[in-house]
Formats: structure tokens, C-alpha cells, sequence
């Protein structure tokens, strides 16, 4: 069949107005934050599960690639089309959201962001024990399940995948694949996760080769009414790592993060004024009085930057409670931990962060315009310091060449649960501007920040020194989240975990047209 009358077809199932063909658009939608992937032949914006099975079925059966788009804020080619004239399946319609409070979990399509998702849960006193990552405005909730992610709540609960208890996935064929509790013949509840071998697992992480998410299930929480912030400087990484590492034992904070100090005086200290009071706002709308509010913005004011231009590493915890008393009673457990290794500093930053969860996505460029891409590794503790100082060398290592570039990085930390840290090192360089950022961020954003002209040589050189970073992570054994088809997974395998992987990849998707290129496949 001519591709011409494929696109026919496509368009019947999901609308005219809902097919898009034009350049611009087909440009847009095969590009993330780092670049642009092959120009699909169009891009599909289903409304209904009916719809994706009748999508992937139709362009299966025509070996047609099928690559499933999300928020779009993915930085690891996750999306972007491997093999050009494919189809591009865009999940902004799908926006469902069903509320089971009884039972305690919730259903969404996988076009619902963390935001919306938030925003629904809110008013119920009802929130997931991970319940987003910072991108949230924007990342959907099948994009980060699809790629795993952490942030708010990954302290205690973990990553994206741990608050999962069942999907619809529409497999390659069009088949609809219920797992988990629903998937018994006599009963249609989403309500457990765990019966028999663990087949939502198979499609968390699975960047989408497998099957196309048409719903996903979420356990719920009752959402804590008390919070408080608390914020520490070390002068070294391994202060602020075995620091980091003694609270996440201990279960104190529901989130947390760590600066370097070349990110929090590049990033966050650099912000413009509009930025400052934008936040400033933030805060005080999100306090529980205005008086509440009126003393945090002046604790803020009278704290002001300074701190974050000082030399040293900084670490902001979030501790939720049911009542005040064992808000302050985590709060001090967690101040007794890290005042052996650092120093108490204004808890400015978490406070934003509680206040603006989901910001605004400017930092995908630099506070001056630069544009920015970040790799991570996630490790045990006992390798961290290790890793750190291998950094460190490589870094000087290259440091010539990046002055010649004009890079610049930035590192940000995080710990999962109660055994794993992330390492997360953010590059920045000058470069012209894609077609994802002059279409995501605000016009006015983007005429107060300088642009740059196309800087191939430094491009060519920062992808470079990405996958030297990345080569790193792999000498030290990390793993990775939103692994896309940057990262290296099927090859890093043991041959018998290869091989039951490329069986199920088989099976699913016997012709390989479900995100080629994804996970090595």
C-alpha cells in the first residue's frame, strides 16, 4: 500500500484535523529537547484506546515504525523516529482520569500529565506515592512510566514504576494486554499489582517497545497536610552524599535533592528578576494564610542568594506528616544527620519547590540562553565517591576543550528510597535554538534570554563528551532512567537476560516496529 493511502486510513480512524502531515508539524514532533530523530510521514492524535489498537494495528501490518510521543520533555532520543516515514502517536488527547476512592487508585490515559493528575487528586485529599517529577506541567504520566522517572516522593516511595499497580497495554498486533489484578477472568479491578509474575513490570521502563500504554493505574495515598523544609551546605561530595545516604536509611524525607556549586550559582543564581518574583508569587500563593505567606517570603528576602553563590555542595529535604509534631520530629532526626557533616543553611529552595512543584520548563536552556542536556547513573552509595572522583579527573581531562566550546556543566543528586543514588551531571553550551524550544517556551521567555547561531563544531563535541559520560556510568555498573536510544541497555546485558529480553521483544512485536532502536533493539 502507497503511504499515501495508509495516511487515508490513518486519518478515518482518528479524524482529518487530528492527522497531522504538515513539515513543521512532522519537525516538531520527531524532535526533543537534544534533537531532532528521521521526519516520520505523520503524526496521529487518538482520543480513544479504540483508536491507538486500530493506529498500531493498521501500521504494523504495513511495517510502518511506530514511535509513542508524550509530554515531550524527553532528552535521550525516546520518541524521536529512528526510521524515517514512520508514525508519530501523540497522547495529548488521550486525557482521561478515573478516581476510585474506595479502593484507592486511580486510571488514567497516558496523555494526563502529573500536573492535571494532581490537580484532580488534590481537592480529594488524595495524591500517588510518586507523584511526578519536576517536569510534570509537561510529562505525562505514560512517558514517565514508559521511561521511569523520580522526584516528588521518590525519597520514601521511589520511582515512577513502584506506584504503578496496572495497565492496558495495545501490543503490536492490536491486542489489548490487561495485566495485574484485572487481568482475572471474573473481575475487572485495578486494585493489586502482585499476582503471579510481575507482567506490568515488563512495560515499565520499556520505552515503548513492547506495546503502546492505552491506561495506566496508580495506588493512591492520602495526601499529608503538614510539611517542612530543611536545607544543608557541605564543603564536600562526600559529605553530602553520606549525609544523603544516612537520611534515606532512615526514611526521613519524602524528597530530596542536591546542588553542586557550579549548578547552583549557574542555574539558580543567575535567574533573572521576572523569574525571582515569579517565584516569589508562587510562594505565597501556595502558603496556607497570607500572614504564613508574608513571613516566608520575608525569611526568603532576608536570606536572599548569597548561600547559593558560596563554594560548597547544598541538599534540600522535603518531610511531610500527618500532624506538626511529626513534621518537627523527622525534621530534627534529619537536622541531627546532616549537621555531622555540613551546616544548617535558609531553606529557600525547597520551599519554591514545595510551593511551584511543577515549574515552568525554562531550564531547558540555560539561564543564558545555552542549550542544555543532562546524563545520570544511578548507583549504590558505596560507589558514588568512586564515580565522583573519576569525574572529576575526566572533566580535567577535557576541560581545554570544553573552554574552547564554551561548556559549561553542573551536577544534581538524589536519593531512592532507601538504597540508591542518582548522579546527574547537566551540560550546557551555545547553540542555536530548535524547533522544540522556540514551540514549548513562551515568546517573551525566550526575547529575555540571549540566542546563539548554529554551533556545529561545539554540538559535535558536546555529544562527544556526552558519551564519554555516559561510557563512564557504565564502567562503574550505574543504570539509568529514560534509557531512549542513548543510553547502551541491551548490549550492557548478561547473555541470558539478553536473550529472554529479545524473546519477549519477539513476541510482542515480531516485526520490530514499536519504537525501533529503543533499549538496542
Amino acid at each position: 500500500m502507497q503511504t499515501s493511502d495508509l495516511l487515508n486510513q490513518f486519518a478515518t480512524i482518528v479524524g482529518a484535523e487530528n492527522l497531522l502531515t504538515s513539515d513543521i508539524d512532522r519537525s516538531f514532533y520527531g524532535t526533543d529537547v537534544y534533537r531532532s530523530g528521521e521526519l516520520a510521514a505523520a503524526v496521529a492524535r487518538p482520543e480513544t484506546t479504540g483508536e491507538i489498537q486500530a493506529l498500531v494495528k493498521l501500521g504494523s501490518e504495513h511495517d510502518m515504525a511506530i514511535f509513542v510521543r508524550g509530554g515531550g520533555a524527553s532528552y535521550t532520543d525516546a520518541y524521536t523516529p529512528s526510521r524515517p516515514n514512520g508514525l508519530i502517536i501523540d497522547s495529548g488527547r488521550l486525557k482521561s482520569i478515573e478516581i476510585n476512592e474506595t479502593d484507592m487508585y486511580v486510571t488514567v490515559q497516558p496523555g494526563v500529565t502529573w500536573e492535571e493528575l494532581d490537580d484532580a487528586l488534590k481537592p480529594k485529599g488524595l495524591r500517588a506515592p510518586f507523584w511526578g517529577p519536576f517536569s510534570g506541567i509537561a510529562a505525562t504520566i505514560g512517558g514517565s512510566v514508559s521511561q521511569n522517572s523520580l522526584s516528588h516522593g521518590s525519597g520514601v516511595y521511589g520511582c515512577s514504576a513502584e506506584s504503578v499497580v496496572s495497565m492496558d497495554v495495545v501490543l503490536a498486533n492490536g491486542d489489548i494486554l490487561t495485566t495485574g489484578s484485572a487481568s482475572h477472568q471474573k473481575t475487572s479491578s485495578n486494585f493489586f499489582r502482585f499476582t503471579g509474575p510481575d507482567v506490568t513490570a515488563l512495560f515499565t521502563g520499556d520505552a515503548g517497545t513492547l506495546g503502546v500504554k492505552a491506561s495506566i493505574t496508580l495506588r493512591l495515598i492520602r495526601r499529608r497536610q503538614y510539611q517542612g523544609a530543611e536545607s544543608f551546605s557541605f564543603e564536600t561530595f562526600d559529605a553530602m552524599k553520606d549525609a544523603m545516604a544516612e537520611v534515606a536509611r532512615e526514611g526521613l524525607a519524602d524528597e530530596n535533592f542536591a546542588l553542586d556549586p557550579a549548578l547552583q550559582q549557574g542555574q539558580i543564581a543567575r535567574q533573572d528578576s521576572g523569574a525571582i518574583f515569579n517565584t516569589a508569587w508562587e510562594v505565597f500563593k501556595g502558603s496556607s494564610n497570607p500572614v504564613s505567606g508574608a513571613v516566608t517570603l520575608t525569611k526568603m528576602a532576608a536570606a536572599g542568594r548569597d548561600f547559593l553563590k558560596k563554594g560548597a555542595y547544598s541538599c534540600h529535604f522535603l518531610v511531610d506528616g500527618v500532624g506538626q509534631g511529626e513534621v518537627r520530629a523527622r525534621a530534627t532526626a534529619l537536622r541531627e544527620i546532616c549537621m555531622k557533616y555540613g551546616v544548617v543553611i535558609a531553606n529557600t529552595v525547597p520551599t519554591v519547590v514545595r510551593s511551584m512543584p511543577f515549574a515552568p520548563l525554562f531550564n531547558i536552556l540555560g539561564p543564558q540562553g545555552e542549550r542544555w542536556v543532562p546524563v545520570h547513573g544511578i548507583m549504590p552509595y558505596s560507589v558514588a565517591s568512586d564515580f565522583h572522583k573519576a569525574w572529576v579527573e575526566l572533566v580535567a581531562r577535557e576541560q581545554a576543550m570544553m573552554d574552547k566550546h564554551g561548556i559549561t556543566l553542573g551536577g544534581m543528586f538524589s536519593t531512592m528510597s532507601t538504597n540508591a543514588f542518582l548522579y546527574e551531571i547537566a551540560f550546557y553550551w551555545p547553540d542555536e535554538r530548535s524547533i522544540y524550544h522556540n514551540t514549548v517556551l513562551p515568546d517573551d521567555h525566550l526575547k529575555s534570554i540571549p540566542a546563539y547561531d548554529q554551533n556545529p563544531e561545539a554540538r559535535a563535541y558536546m555529544d562527544e563528551l556526552k558519551n564519554k559520560a555516559i561510557a563512564l556510568y557504565g564502567e562503574f555498573g550505574a543504570v539509568h532512567f529514560q534509557i531512549g536510544k542513548a543510553y547502551p541497555f541491551l548490549s550492557t546485558r548478561k547473555p541470558e537476560a539478553a536473550t529472554v529480553l529479545k524473546q519477549l521483544k519477539t513476541n510482542f512485536d515480531p516485526r520490530n516496529v514499536m519504537n525501533p532502536g529503543a533499549l538496542g533493539f
